[in-house]
């Protein structure tokens, strides 16, 4: 996968340096979606690992044959599309089976990944955002000039799943299911840590800070 050819930059229309891709990623409820929309609010194309993994998962995609195959009819609702809440129920308590579903669905988003990036290069992008829970054990980090982890204190990750609407049991099964230890396991690979404790207001100015100092550092 790569982020395209092009650089930004010189005069209209022509490329002087390469696309900035800025990877978001680290545990549920720490406000990856927040960060992507400010950074999106300052002109950087948003690319949503989430929303394209819905895209091949889509009825007539193979993916969704494959996952059939491998899952049965009891993660499908009766329209023939995908039950993703059975589909849940089914692989996040189960590593094995979790790894089964993104070895389907991880390379079908990759593809589209690549071809996201090609059109922003092509379409004159200052930069793009790529956020993914799965960014490093997708394969597109690999993509990435500068992988953000986005992170918050165990307190205030449970206490924003259970603000938006799961139970308590249901937002410990979540974080168990990545892993309680997922920033520490990203961590090495990450290029910056964005911390998202506080205030929104506070968390916003933290991410303009680090986007201007990313931005600035690549025109030198």
């Amino acid at each position: 996968m790569t982020s395209g050819n092009g650089t930004v930059g010189g005069r209209a229309g022509e490329r002087t340096r390469p696309l900035l891709v800025i990877g978001l990623t680290g545990p549920i409820g720490c406000g990856k979606t927040a960060v992507a929309r400010w950074l999106h609010a300052r002109g950087g194309w948003w690319i949503d690992a989430d929303d394209l993994a819905r895209e091949v998962t889509a009825p007539g995609r193979p993916e969704l044959t494959a996952i059939r195959a491998r899952f049965g009819d009891a993660v499908f609702a009766a329209d023939g599309s995908l039950d993703r809440a059975a589909l849940a129920a089914v692989v996040f308590p189960d590593p094995v089976a979790l790894a089964e579903l993104e070895a389907i669905v991880h390379p079908a988003v990759g593809v589209l990944v690549s071809e996201r990036l090609a059109g922003a290069a092509a379409g004159g992008a200052p930069f793009v955002v790529i956020e993914a829970i799965k960014l490093v054990e997708g394969g597109l980090a690999a993509a990435c000039h500068e992988v953000w982890l986005v992170e918050c204190s165990p307190a205030v990750q449970r206490a924003r799943l259970v603000g938006r609407g799961m139970t308590q049991a249901d937002a410990e099964r979540r974080i168990a299911a990545q892993g309680a230890d997922l920033a520490d396991r990203l961590a090495p690979f990450a290029t910056r840590h964005i911390v998202t404790d506080g205030t929104l207001q506070d968390a916003e100015q933290r991410v303009t800070a680090a986007l201007t100092e990313t931005l600035d550092r690549q025109d030198r």
